[in-house]
């Protein structure tokens, strides 16, 4: 397998065939062949492959964008095998990109897949040039620091940045897409006027984001918005970086983590008619399970963050804005501002 990656142009735009539009029939009805357009000529780099990425890569392949660069150095794993449907019992140590590339094929010929593992991709220079070579980058199941880092060179470049990733039960999908204009339905419209006005959204990096304050929101809004589950995340956000990226495997942890989500969540102004303090029982959940994958979590959070890549493609309607979460406790999520 190649494991450098192709940059510089990418060449004039692709038109669909006719054996496209035909593949594509019912997507091309939805949102218009111009946005289908704009998905085909897409390069989307996903980095890591655990399962919400599975979720999220299924989803934009038999969506139809052009090319896919998945990039993963780390070997299948045991645990592996539950959430992440690429994965057989006979790739238990093989390379992730290795065990999955055919299989991503085989959903949709007619998008090209680039398998990449080298380690040294990531470093500051080789990762400026893959990001440079792509449309839209994706990020999966990543510490924080890395996060932001990736942000930032996404930023540099002019790049929409997503990120996901599952904790147990609790999931999250934050975006950047610095500037985005899109096609918003005009509900208010009289009838013989346009059914549809362009807007733009201006969104923020991920380090500015984490210093969202919840200032002003009325007690109604605050519930809405489920802080707990924001607060949680955020934490085990810190408990990583404080133990060189593990998360919290056992009740040992809860003693760590609830001051760590405390004291977030007691400089970030929340409504305290709404919570006063971070739930006791999700602090003992996630310090049993943050570290494990579920299924069904990574389905509900990869299909989101694979319709929200697709949607700010496609530029017809309102991407998340922009931090969302989901609790598998519930089986709800919510959509947080943060410092837009």
């Amino acid at each position: 397998m190649d494991t450098q990656y192709e940059g510089g142009n990418k060449g004039d735009p692709v038109q669909i065939t006719e054996d496209e539009a035909a593949v594509y029939d019912r997507q091309i009805r939805l949102w218009g062949l111009e946005a289908q357009q704009r998905m085909r000529n897409a390069t989307i780099l996903v980095i890591r492959l655990r399962g919400t990425a599975t979720e999220a890569i299924k989803n934009i392949v038999l969506a139809g964008i052009g090319k896919l660069v998945i990039y993963d150095s780390e070997e299948v794993k045991e645990e592996d095998l539950g959430a992440g449907f690429f994965f057989r019992d006979e790739d238990v140590g093989k390379q992730r990109v290795d065990a999955a590339k055919a299989r991503i094929e085989a959903l949709n010929p007619l998008v090209t897949v680039q398998a990449l593992r080298h380690p040294t991709l990531l470093e500051q220079g080789s990762l400026e040039a893959l990001i440079m070579s792509v449309d839209l980058v994706c990020v999966t199941d990543w510490d924080r620091e890395a996060l932001i880092k990736i942000n930032d060179i996404c930023r540099q470049f002019g790049k929409p940045f997503y990120a996901g990733g599952t904790f147990g039960l609790l999931g999250y999908v934050f975006c950047d897409l610095l500037k985005h204009d899109y096609i918003s339905p005009d509900r208010s419209a009289p009838k013989e006027a346009p059914k549809n006005v362009k807007a733009t959204a201006s969104y923020s990096r991920l380090s500015m984001a984490l210093q969202h304050r919840w200032t002003g929101l009325t007690k109604r809004q605050t519930k809405e918005l489920n802080p707990a589950v924001v607060h949680v995340i955020l934490a085990l956000w810190e408990y990583q970086h404080k133990h060189e990226g593990k998360l919290p495997d056992d009740m040992d942890a809860a003693s760590e983590l609830g001051p760590i989500a405390n004291s977030i969540f007691a400089t970030s102004d929340v409504n305290r008619q709404v919570l006063t303090s971070v739930p006791l029982d999700l602090i003992d959940a996630m310090s049993t399970s943050a570290a494990h994958e579920f299924s069904p979590t990574c389905a509900v959070v990869g299909g989101i963050l694979a319709q929200d890549i697709l949607k700010a493609l496609a530029a017809r309607e309102a991407p998340i804005a922009n931090f969302f979460t989901f609790d598998g406790n519930t089986g709800g999520g919510s959509v947080c501002r943060m410092n837009m």
